[in-house]
């Protein structure tokens, strides 16, 4: 016999969040790109990539030091790190 199941039986759904950097000031030809386990990169020149990959890896390295997901910041908290980072 099925039991109707209630909207608490269902399985709880995690939020996810990823960050995405896209640079258009490539002059040299050379396509960049960069997945890591919540971001994606793309294009730029070397030196704008690098600073994407550098934003992003530190977002991440403070907050694993936190013990936090990107999913769990707010849009403002997130400006607030990246400012941060950037001092």
């Amino acid at each position: 016999m099925d039991v109707p199941r209630s909207s608490s039986d269902k399985p709880e759904k995690r939020s996810q969040a990823a960050l995405l950097g896209l640079a258009f000031d490539a002059a040299d030809g050379q396509k960049r790109i960069t997945r890591g386990p919540n971001f994606l990169l793309a294009g730029g020149s070397q030196e704008t990539h690098g600073f994407m990959q550098e934003t992003a890896i530190k977002i991440n390295e403070r907050l694993s030091r936190e013990g936090r997901q990107l999913a769990d910041v707010s849009v403002s908290e997130l400006r607030d790190i990246v400012a941060d980072i950037q001092r």
